[in-house]
């Protein structure tokens, strides 16, 4: 792959093959605000003059554009060969996000289409690609500022207000190719089970097979193969278990954990008459539970020390212009103290969760908020969710799913029962689709069903938090801030509490123009650090409670009271930061 394309890299390293081809870079590009443009035949011939560097939205500086302006309907196209070494297999055209409703051309044919500005999609263009010669690739996507799509802390008005940002539109994540056999594996699911040293799995295929195809699989953990397997498979999808051996009697399995994110690498080759599909997906033995009313990670107690990220970077808006910046950001959470992160209202690319994964951090994955109820909201929540689900539930960093925020989008839930009903059914269908994580399912407020009580309290110091927190109880039966810890009808069963957001501290200094933090700005960086610190001991000193999460990582446009700047450097000293961070109760 061309190492000068941006974001180069393979765009999911936990579904890996081999033959592939990056479409990133410059396409070309028009804004249509009349929404003339399909009806004019852009697609076959539409001649977009300007330029646009995929896959960085067009509201970012780095897409070569850099215009926050609303333009609810964009055009892409650009030209492209397909490679020496695709040979005579199939062609996928895989796209990894494109916000918000995206229409695909191919020579000038509609491959179809997709609904969701967060989770990837891909057509078999196998049909209308011309294997020889150029091909003329069209994509239009429409994003409008519409309350009923899921669009976490995209702002829906002309200007960020709040803790709502620039909105980003079309072509977020990498665009590629991947070359594949008539019949080919669609998902791979890998769910560790610590107590029985085994792996349950399921292979799903693009269509059933004609004949009996032959599956190898090759667990190896830091290149030494450990178990190989092999099985039938004869339907659309087959169920499977990989048994875990033991490689010594001190060790045993090895534990994927933040201090020791260790991780199994599985290659599976499908063979038949159909051509060899081979696909290198990786796992970690982790388990995360609740026993007696305290979280566990593989058996043990867990103290979740956590911090909210919403993911946005200078250049690339909410796309980093490198992989090495999602690596960075991991490193610079763990070198703060913490063990976790909170992604804040935002579907990430999978390398994040992949660095995440390979260098020990864990993860809540949470779902963007749309801010009107209505069946349209229902029906793209749902949609997407399940999608998120699908696509990272392998990423053993990933251990709560957070469906809903503060209430977002389900505004009533405190006194609607069909408010409540939405909120309950999203946690049973994450608990069906993976009941091998935690739920939040409301986070911050008004609980519902769920497997965790997630508070949000901004007090202004340790005092007030010690004061607020000092019968829990009480405070289960009534506010948590201004709402209260439960919707009507439901109460307190005992579920682990977390503060699942906190802090906010800006420096006063920065407060001006319209910019803010949380209860006032710190004068200083002794006043800073000062409060930061009475405000983190407050919170273990609850023998209730089994973690935070702190607001925030970064500054955020308006929002100033990350730890760091936007650009990632640090407001105050690390060394002082990581002190604070890894305090235990």
């Amino acid at each position: 792959m061309e190492s000068n394309l941006p974001r180069s890299e393979y765009p999911r390293p936990d579904f890996k093959r081999n033959i592939w081809h990056s479409l990133n870079g410059t396409w070309n590009f028009a804004f249509d605000d009349s929404e003339t443009g399909e009806a004019q035949n852009w697609h076959r011939d539409g001649d977009f003059t300007g330029t646009i560097t995929v896959p960085f939205p067009y509201q970012s500086a780095a897409s070569g554009i850099g215009d926050t302006a609303y333009h609810p309907v964009l055009w892409y196209s650009r030209l492209f060969t397909v490679p020496e070494n695709f040979g005579g297999n199939r062609i996928l055209l895989c796209f990894g996000a494109a916000d918000f409703e995206a229409k695909v051309w191919l020579n000038g044919c509609l491959l179809g289409s997709h609904t969701g500005g967060y989770t990837p999609f891909s057509f078999d263009i196998t049909d209308a690609v011309s294997a020889k010669g150029n091909n003329r690739l069209v994509v239009s996507v429409t994003d409008r500022n519409d309350t009923d799509q899921p669009r976490g802390k995209q702002y829906w008005e002309a200007k960020p207000d709040r803790c709502w940002y620039t909105p980003f539109s079309g072509l977020w994540q990498s665009v590629w190719l991947e070359a594949v056999p008539d019949v080919y594996c669609t998902h791979i699911s890998l769910i560790p089970d610590i107590d029985s040293s085994s792996v349950s799995g399921c292979l799903r295929l693009s269509a059933a097979p004609a004949q009996e195809l032959r599956c190898s699989a090759a667990v190896q953990f830091k290149g030494r193969t450990i178990q190989t397997m092999d099985f039938s498979v004869r339907e659309r999808s087959t169920s499977f278990t990989i048994h875990i051996r033991e490689e010594d009697s001190i060790d045993e399995i090895h534990y994927w954990t933040p201090e020791k994110p260790n991780l199994y690498t599985v290659t599976f080759k499908l063979a038949g008459s159909e051509g060899t599909d081979e696909v290198a997906c990786y796992f970690g033995m982790r388990k995360i539970s609740i026993r007696n009313g305290r979280i566990l990670l593989n058996n043990k107690p867990l103290y979740q020390r956590l911090i909210l990220d919403q993911a946005y970077w200078d250049d690339g808006l909410v796309t980093p212009v490198s992989d090495e910046e999602f690596k960075r950001d991991v490193e610079l959470i763990k070198e703060l103290g913490f063990n976790g992160v909170r992604l804040h209202q935002k579907i990430e690319d999978p390398r994040f969760y992949y660095w995440a994964d390979t260098l020990g951090l864990l993860v809540w994955g949470e779902m963007p908020s749309a801010y009107h109820f209505s069946q349209d909201s229902r029906k793209h929540i749902i949609s997407e969710w399940q999608a998120f689900i699908e696509r990272d539930m392998n990423h053993p960093s990933i251990i709560c799913w957070v469906p809903l925020n503060e209430s977002w989008g389900v505004r009533n839930i405190v006194s609607s029962r069909v408010q409540q009903e939405f909120a309950v059914s999203l946690y049973h269908l994450t608990k069906s689709m993976d009941p091998s994580r935690l739920v939040s399912t409301n986070d911050g407020w008004e609980q519902v069903t769920s497997d965790i009580c997630g508070l949000h309290d901004y007090v202004r110091d340790g005092a007030e938090f010690t004061q607020r927190w000092a019968d829990l109880p009480a405070l289960m039966r009534g506010a948590a801030r201004d709402r209260l810890a439960y919707a009507g009808g439901y109460s307190y069963q005992g579920e682990p509490v977390l503060v699942t957001e906190f802090g906010g501290i800006a420096f006063a200094r920065d407060m001006d123009g319209g910019n803010w933090g949380y209860a006032g700005g710190a004068a200083d960086e002794a006043g800073f650090l000062t409060r930061l610190e009475e405000l983190v001991k407050a919170i273990l000193s609850v023998k209730e409670v089994q973690g935070y999460c702190y607001t925030q990582l970064t500054d955020v446009f308006q929002e100033v009271n990350g730890l760091l700047h936007s650009d990632r450097k640090p407001k105050l000293p690390m060394k002082e930061l990581r002190r604070i961070f890894t305090l235990l109760p």
